[in-house]
């Protein structure tokens, strides 16, 4: 979902259930409000074609507008990311007359907002690795780069790069294709960009064949909110994955697809403060947080089904996917994926089984709470 589409207290309810989970929240279409870091919970920035968070026409980002990036505003911003073409619009320009300033980013109201279809700042792979590396000088956070996939012969281009140049970035985001919001073209939606599954295992191996795949993060998206998606992620390489409509679905969505019309009758997608005042942050934050605890809940069961401590922990070999009820095929088959593939290396393994296995005492009463009487 697009952050300036979500109302304040949306924001606020996710901000506050991030921080109640001990997970990070990623601000989607970039930029920051007041109700952000409302309960102090990481964020993570995606940095939009616009580069500018919200503006009324394309422009490139200037020196100045880069120092007031979100790491000099809000010490909790733990990374930044390059948005190319993912979410719901894929490479499609889009354009969004939101009530009242968007994102407090000067757009008036009845002003539309226009996001590009592309960057002014780069316009190939190499482009791309300068602004990365520039970002990261200029705000000493992790940079990375989000996208839905197609064209492969970017990443080509990409990891060798990576490899001749020493440049590179922190962290790679895949959006699967089954995304997009109800604000998204029904076209888009349906018919572009691969699903999840193929276009991370393609991006994931050629980052693996020229030995990049232990030097980045991985993060996949696209209807992974579910713990079994969630582990098909993780045995093709996910270092973390991406929860959005599930989130959002905590905190009272209904998916009534009114999220371009600002009319969402439950408060969640809109800027009205009529709609907006029945969605109690409070209450909304305990429903998100309680979502993301049984998912995790649910991802350390399936882990400990599949003999390993930790979900990221999870062969390749393990998962096997059907056609129909009478035929299989490993994962590792699938997706033509060689043996090591989809795992931490050696190291990040064994350092993961020992946080996940430290023992707590067997038997007896559980410690005394705080406030307990003698």
């Amino acid at each position: 979902m697009s952050f300036g589409s979500l109302s304040g207290p949306a924001v606020e309810a996710l901000n506050r259930g991030a921080a109640l989970a001990d997970c990070l929240q990623n601000t989607g279409r970039a930029g920051s409000r007041s109700t952000t870091g409302t309960a102090g919970s990481w964020c993570s920035r995606s940095v939009p074609p616009t580069s500018g968070a919200g503006t009324s026409s394309a422009a490139s980002t200037s020196t100045g507008s880069r120092n007031e990036s979100p790491a000099h505003r809000c010490g909790r911003w733990r990374s930044s990311s390059a948005r190319g073409q993912a979410g719901p619009r894929r490479g499609a320009a889009g354009r969004q007359g939101l009530g009242g300033d968007r994102l407090g980013a000067g757009v008036p109201e009845g002003v539309d907002c226009v996001s590009p279809s592309r960057h002014a700042e780069f316009d190939d792979a190499d482009g791309l690795l300068d602004w990365v590396e520039l970002l990261a000088a200029e705000t000493g956070l992790p940079v990375g780069i989000k996208a839905a996939v197609g064209d492969m012969p970017f990443w080509e281009e990409l990891t060798d790069l990576m490899v001749g140049t020493g440049r590179g970035v922190d962290f790679v985001t895949i959006d699967g294709g089954e995304g997009g919001t109800g604000a998204a073209p029904l076209l888009f939606t349906d018919s572009v960009s691969l699903p999840f599954q193929l276009g991370f295992s393609r991006v994931y191996a050629e980052f693996a064949r020229k030995g990049l795949h232990d030097r980045v993060v991985f993060v996949g998206g696209g209807k992974l909110g579910l713990p079994d998606n969630a582990t098909v992620a993780f045995a093709l390489g996910c270092d973390m994955v991406n929860v959005a409509r599930e989130a959002m679905l905590a905190i009272g969505c209904i998916q009534a697809q009114k999220c371009h019309t600002d009319t969402c009758p439950v408060g969640v997608a809109t800027q009205n403060t009529w709609l907006t005042r029945g969605l109690d942050p409070a209450l909304k934050s305990v429903r998100a947080a309680n979502y993301v605890r049984t998912l995790r809940r649910d991802l350390l069961r399936l882990a400990e089904a599949c003999g390993v401590e930790h979900p990221g922990l999870i062969d390749a070999d393990v998962v096997e996917i059907l056609t129909g009820r009478t035929a299989s095929r490993p994962l590792r088959e699938v997706y033509d994926y060689e043996p090591g593939w989809g795992l931490p290396s050696a190291a990040d393994r064994a350092e993961i089984a020992r946080i996940m296995s430290a023992e707590a005492p067997e038997g007896g009463s559980a410690p005394p709470s705080p406030d307990a009487i003698d």
